[in-house]
């Protein structure tokens, strides 16, 4: 450790010399770019708790002050900081104040354990206090009740961890266990809550920070919609859960509760300012005015307020994407943040050529529903006019997005997920992929039909056809839905080199991939079990026909064995021996008389 490294760290006491918490470095990318736009530059800022390199790299325009309860952790960021107090709240000074204050990791996270503890509301008290008059409070909390919670194969009140040191449930009446509850605390405490953020797809890891307002409102929104099915599908990818965190999160969305499930919250509180001015007792110049005084807490909405939306596209290489709202609606923005992600390639990784376009996250946010809803839902209803009119306007759509029969850009590479509908308006949810050369329309039809139809069996959900259909078979079916004639080999041509070895190998007994839920699990056996019994069913019935037959095949043998010693059937043999005899001798005497007479021509020539 050098000289610069020890001299920036400073241990009040309280200090946990050999622990550690560390985060996931694709932990903190949304909060990063919200406390990006949130903190302007030489804002004094308390960063309470643990978080990743992102926020701290997007905080160096501040002067920035770190407090963390492990020495190994403090030691880590010591160089990139202006300073770094290792203690839990007890060590934090009396009457410093900072403009704004992140608990991006919680209350629990700077707690330490080597001294008396403070408690939840003592913490939040403590906190509240080190925020200046007119500054701001960006604190995360934990849903007990959150889709992470209701999916968990493990039980939450079993951990016996090093972490463990803490009830993270219900049962401690101390903690708040909802949004109502987490306003009421910040009202008591001093602070007016503003904009609230909820968090997905679990509480270690926030790929995605979703205006739980918005969340409300927009309860059929395509964008939150697949926002939400991607997060919780690769948050979750490896990991055996009772259910499916994806399906239960778009649910919850459809009613009205995305926010109300959410794993975290992320509250956005300011206190009142005091006085005139509303500045610190700091000497040199004064910190910069994030607000005037009678302005409002931040809120969503508007071209300088707070984004509607943050979330790291794991197809751009982990750039975090803002959705901000103005005047024309929802838009795209890009933060300029970016983290660790587990894929960096595009959406048809494997399958066509394609690259990215740096100006395409900037633009309009389509409205409408996601298509992959829609059909699930025709799917699920067996509404086959819903399905016939969905499937044939977007076929008809991709028609007039053709230039001579030819598909390019992001209109060659969206499927299901990524398509939005509003009527007869369809729209792409486009964030920058283009394909590299242009597709036939009948080919991207096929491959968006047959991955609706791979994810429809693997999913094990319900439709109105067949239950004996391969994946190919439900395309071909669905082609003729939308109206165009498509027969298994136009399918598999589609997809000989549009998909991946994993797509390739698709059963409809297979668990869909992701998350290993025990229900699809449990889902994906009783096909397989009705499949077994199927194909039992039909060997047995082959088996019966094949001995019948031999069966059928010995009777004739034992009939012809018995008539061919009886006494009729050698008198027959006896009496058709001679006609056989003289039947053959007049074969070979017309043989000879035509040889005769051609000899004999031949000597007259």
């Amino acid at each position: 450790m050098t000289t610069e490294t020890a001299s920036a760290v400073t241990l009040p006491g309280g200090e946990m010399l050999a622990w550690s918490d560390r985060t996931d470095p694709a932990d903190d990318g949304p909060l990063a770019a919200l406390a990006a736009r949130l903190v302007p530059a030489g804002a004094r800022v308390l960063l309470a708790g643990p978080h990743g390199p992102a926020v701290l790299d997007a905080l160096a325009h501040t002067r920035l002050t770190c407090l963390l309860r492990g020495y190994p952790d403090a030691t880590a960021v010591a160089g990139r900081v202006d300073r770094v107090l290792v203690s839990g709240l007890r060590g934090l000074p009396a009457g410093e104040e900072y403009d704004v204050v992140i608990a991006g990791a919680g209350l629990d996270a700077i707690e330490s354990v080597e001294g008396e503890r403070l408690g939840w509301d003592e913490l939040l008290a403590r906190l509240v206090a080190a925020v200046r008059p007119g500054g701001d409070l960006l604190l995360r909390l934990d849903n007990p009740l959150g889709v992470h919670r209701l999916t968990a194969a493990e039980s939450w009140y079993a951990g016996r961890g090093d972490a463990e040191w803490t009830v993270g449930g219900v049962l401690d009446a101390a903690r708040p266990a909802n949004l109502a509850q987490v306003h009421e605390r910040l009202t008591v405490a001093g602070m007016r809550v503003g904009t609230c953020y909820a968090g997905y797809p679990r509480p270690d890891l926030t790929t995605a920070l979703l205006a739980a307002d918005e969340l409300a409102r927009h309860t059929t929104s395509g964008l939150f919609d697949a926002v939400l099915h991607a997060a919780c599908t690769d948050g979750y990818t490896g990991r055996f859960v009772l259910a499916d965190p994806a399906r239960l999160a778009v649910d919850a969305l459809h009613a009205g509760r995305a926010a109300d499930l959410a794993p975290s919250w992320l509250v956005l509180a300011r206190r009142p300012a005091t006085g005139s001015g509303g500045t610190d007792d700091y000497s040199g110049d004064p910190p910069p005015r994030l607000d005037r005084p009678e302005d409002p807490p931040p809120g969503v909405g508007g071209p300088d307020r707070l984004p509607v939306a943050f979330f790291a596209d794991a197809t751009a290489g982990g750039t975090v994407v803002e959705v901000r709202d103005g005047p024309p609606g929802w838009h795209w923005h890009q933060s300029g943040v970016t983290v660790p992600a587990p894929s960096a390639d595009a959406p048809n990784a494997g399958r066509e050529p394609a690259h990215r376009d740096p100006a395409a996250p900037d633009g309009p946010v389509p409205d409408g529903r996601l298509l992959r809803s829609l059909l699930l839902d025709g799917c699920l209803r067996r509404d086959t006019a819903l399905l016939r009119r969905l499937l044939r306007g977007y076929a008809d759509w991709l028609d007039g997005q053709a230039e001579q029969g030819r598909l390019a850009g992001a209109v060659a590479l969206a499927g299901a997920d990524s398509l939005v509908v509003d009527g007869d308006r369809w729209g792409v949810l486009d964030r920058g992929w283009r394909a590299d050369a242009p597709l036939p329309v009948d080919v991207v039809l096929v491959r968006t039909l047959w991955r609706f139809a791979a994810d429809l069996l693997t999913g094990g959900y319900a439709h109105p056809w067949t239950s004996t259909l391969d994946v190919t078979g439900l395309t071909v079916l669905l082609g003729g839905v939308a109206g165009r004639d498509v027969d298994r080999a136009a399918v598999e041509a589609a997809m000989a080199k549009g998909a991946t070895a994993a797509e390739a190998e698709v059963s409809p007994t297979d668990p869909p991939p992701g998350p290993r839920s025990y229900q699809q699990l449990r889902e994906a056996w009783l096909r397989q079990r009705e499949e077994n019994t199927r194909l039992t069913a039909l060997l047995t019935w082959t088996e019966n026909l094949l001995t019948s037959r031999e069966r059928a095949l010995r009777r004739a043998e034992a009939k012809i064995n018995l008539m061919s010693g009886s006494l009729s059937y050698k008198v027959g043999r006896l009496a058709l021996t001679p006609a056989r005899m003289a039947k053959r001798g007049a074969r070979a005497a017309k043989r000879r008389a035509r040889t005769a007479i051609a000899a004999k021509q031949g000597e007259q020539k």
